[in-house]
């Protein structure tokens, strides 16, 4: 009986042994199923990742493109203004072109969201405006800009270039 016994505990033992592989199968078969779902995952991302890098060049050249072209139209305007047909020695008529041309660079860079930053007589903002010196003033209050020597710019309220100026240190001492 002794023996039987030992064969009914072997075989369960075998049988619960089984078991633990047969689930150990299952883990094994969800792990790499979830691994795959993970590499599958990091693939599309990586993929969605450089197309959209793709994408927005691809944007940035088009508007690149589009301001290209405006500029091309304003470079040909100077081209037929500095003609040698055109050189009559009219400079009231040389004047008059320049300044269409420069109306017509003007409404160019305005279209594509160009500000230009002119702070005269504001009040000194490091933000925007960069002090090459200070100077006494009796009619501008100290900390204002008393002369620009340079325009800044910003496009959509992302500054491009800041105003270089004069700014006031006030009435001089004496």
């Amino acid at each position: 009986m002794e023996e039987a016994i030992d064969k009914n505990e072997i075989s369960e033992e075998v049988e619960k042994l089984v078991g633990e592989v047969e689930n150990s199968s299952v883990e094994n078969d969800a792990a790499a199923v979830a691994q795959d779902k993970y590499l599958r995952l990091f693939a599309e991302f990586e993929n969605y990742r450089t197309r959209s890098a793709k994408e927005q060049l691809e944007i940035i050249n088009t508007a690149n493109g589009k301001l290209l072209t405006k500029l091309s139209e304003v470079k040909d305007n100077f081209d037929r203004a500095f003609a040698e047909e055109n050189k009559s020695g009219d400079l009231a008529a040389f004047e008059k072109g320049m300044k269409l041309i420069q109306e017509q660079f003007n409404k160019i860079l305005n279209e594509f969201g160009l500000e230009v930053i002119d702070p005269a007589g504001d009040v000194f903002d490091p933000n925007f405006h960069e002090a090459l010196m200070k100077q006494p003033s009796e009619s501008i209050p100290e900390g204002n800009v008393i002369q620009v020597f340079q325009k800044g710019y910003k496009i959509k309220n992302k500054l491009l270039k800041t105003a270089k100026v004069i700014v006031s240190s006030g009435k001089q001492q004496e």
